[in-house]
């Protein structure tokens, strides 16, 4: 999207004011307040609990969500896309989803050679319960073209399948900003050709997975439409990286990309390891090397490795400079996919080779580290983690700091524990570490196929319950709620080229605190750098290093477009979703609140 720019000055005019209007709000508070506030944080939040779940986009989520009066969404219903019923609306053909040819050179943006006439049906992958790899025998086989809610064909706790989400291939479904290649990039290439489940060209399992929906004005993820209405929530947060869960996870913990070493020093991974998105001969789309157990680094700083060219092209196109012209280093493969990490639940190194497809040990500077060095308390709390002897109910590429050797080689790994472990610190607010992330057991981390957006609620109602089970604790929290990424469902929102990497499609993004704005939808554009520069707002930390994402200024947007920052690159600090100013009278829900329910 093509956006004209504002003067320079008139950019740093709106930029100062900004800045003034939250400095001043704390100015006052600032220092009466810090025996108040512990370790001298920014705000009277103390304690700051991140949620992560896993691949739902934005509309696949609140596409069907209608706000409060007074606030507005940009999402499915409001474009017109659906009916509240779930039904095809009046601009439904703004999401009607195309075919393309692409026999030689990976594009952005193929040669489009009509729309589909109906919906591939969706495909069960490897749903739970169902029989897999075939067409789904519970979606018809000629859905409309374009979204489809998925509760019209199975319940809202059942499992479904898993579309499919890698680096290249999202970039590809979001073709320049038209959304409109889900299926098509689905059904050529699925998850790329180097998996156990044998994906040819005529077979990707997949149909139309990507254009299904969840309705909240039928009825579905109805404590997630609560929460949104009591509390504050985004509909501009975005992955960071196009793709899947492992870089999202990294990204989380960085603000920055995993990269193939030797004892840190960037190192060239072995040939069957590099990505390489070019089609086969006599294919059409379908890559040459991409996959699990297959492709998954890239040499982006060399215009002439397979499917870089493509990607630069375009992000130095637009408005705007990329963020460090791309943020590729010479010589370095970043990770793009998911790899395991690099060492065990309890330190130990993992080995490396050709057909082991594990990230080496990260040197990368991380938000645990720059807690530590701040002596401010910290912990990620992973579900089934089982102090060192996973169960299967732990996701091992989801408890991203296991990669990293400053914390696997020091007392930091200690701070690796389990969800159950958050069960107890959460009694007593000294036990509670100013900085917490969760990962939700397997089975409740909402990821399609093997959870359910059913079972990610539940979970996140119980976490919050226990937290507001502790008053004087609830009093000065604030909980993230999202997703690590958006699963490769389709979404219609506006994604910003950060860099190579990304951003990826939009997320839900909610804020459950006593100081967020009461039904609020706010509009600034952020993705999990977000996180970082909250974090590092509030308790006064220096960004991690000067390649991570949360050196980017705040969006600054105009009034007619402000999903759109025109001084790209920009990402938030989600500030905007809080008000601190009746700080001291403000008890809302310290018992509870009607997202209870």
């Amino acid at each position: 999207m093509r956006v004209n720019n504002l003067p320079r000055l008139t950019l740093m005019a709106l930029s100062i004011a900004a800045i003034g209007h939250v400095s001043a709000l704390y100015a006052a508070d600032d220092g009466a307040s810090e025996h108040r506030r512990g370790r001298h944080t920014l705000t009277p939040i103390e304690h700051v609990i991140v949620i992560m779940g896993e691949n739902h986009t934005f509309d696949n989520v609140y596409g069907g969500y209608r706000p409060p009066r007074g606030q507005s969404v940009r999402n499915l219903l409001s474009q017109g896309i659906i009916n509240a019923d779930g039904s095809p609306g009046p601009n439904f053909s703004k999401a009607a989803q195309q075919q393309a040819s692409n026999p030689n050179l990976y594009m952005l943006d193929p040669l489009q050679t009509g729309p589909y006439a109906t919906l591939p049906q969706p495909n069960t992958t490897y749903a739970t319960g169902q029989t897999p790899g075939v067409p789904d025998p519970r979606f018809p086989a000629d859905l409309p073209n374009g979204p489809f809610q998925i509760t019209k064909y199975v319940s809202y706790d059942a499992h479904v399948g898993d579309p499919v989400h890698r680096f290249f291939q999202m970039w590809q479904q979001h073709d320049k900003g038209r959304n409109d290649l889900f299926p098509w990039v689905a059904e050529t290439v699925g998850v790329g050709p180097q998996n156990s489940s044998h994906i040819t060209p005529n077979n990707t399992y997949q149909g139309g997975l990507a254009m299904g929906f969840y309705n909240m004005s039928t009825g579905d993820a109805p404590y997630f439409k609560a929460l949104a209405e009591d509390y504050a929530m985004s509909d501009n947060y975005h992955q960071s990286i196009m793709g899947g869960t492992g870089a999202n996870f990294i990204a989380i913990v960085t603000g920055d990309v995993a990269y193939h070493n030797a004892n840190g020093a960037a190192d060239v991974p072995p040939a069957n390891q590099i990505e390489n998105p070019n089609p086969q001969a006599g294919t059409n789309n379908f890559y040459q090397q991409d996959g699990y157990g297959g492709g998954s680094y890239v040499n982006c700083a060399d215009a002439s490795q397979p499917g870089v060219s493509a990607v630069l092209d375009y992000i130095n196109g637009l408005p705007g400079e990329a963020f460090r012209g791309g943020n590729c280093a010479a010589g370095h493969y970043y990770l793009l996919n998911n790899y395991g990490l690099g060492y065990t639940a309890t330190g130990q190194v993992k080995p490396l080779g050709a057909n082991i497809f594990t990230l080496p040990p990260q040197t990368l500077p991380t938000i645990a580290d720059a807690l530590s060095d701040k002596d401010i308390s910290w912990k990620w709390y992973s579900g089934g983690r089982n102090n060192g002897n996973p169960t299967g109910e732990y996701c091992s590429i989801c408890d991203p700091l296991t990669g990293f050797t400053s914390v696997m080689t020091s007392s930091l790994k200690d701070n690796l524990q389990d969800v159950t472990q958050f069960y107890q610190d959460v009694l007593d607010e000294k036990s509670m570490p100013a900085v917490a992330f969760i990962r939700p057991f397997e089975s409740m981390a909402g990821h399609p196929a093997n959870s359910t957006m059913d079972g990610y609620e539940n979970f996140v109602k119980d976490i919050i319950s226990r937290v507001k089970g502790n008053k004087k604790l609830w009093a000065k929290t604030a909980i993230l709620i999202t997703m690590d990424e958006g699963g490769g469902y389709y979404d219609t929102g506006y994604i910003q080229p950060v860099d190579f990497f990304g951003d990826g499609t939009r997320i839900p993004m909610v804020v459950v605190s006593p100081f967020a704005k009461k039904g609020h939808v706010d509009h600034s554009y952020s993705d999990h750098a977000s996180i970082l520069k909250f974090i590092e707002k509030n308790w006064r930390l220096q960004p991690l290093s000067e390649r991570s994402r949360d050196n980017l200024p705040n969006p600054v947007a105009s009034a007619r477009d402000p999903y759109v920052p025109l001084n790209r690159p920009a990402v938030g600090d989600l500030m905007g979703m809080f008000s601190f100013e009746h700080a001291a009278e403000n008890s809302r829900d310290q018992v509870g609140h009607n997202d209870d329910k």
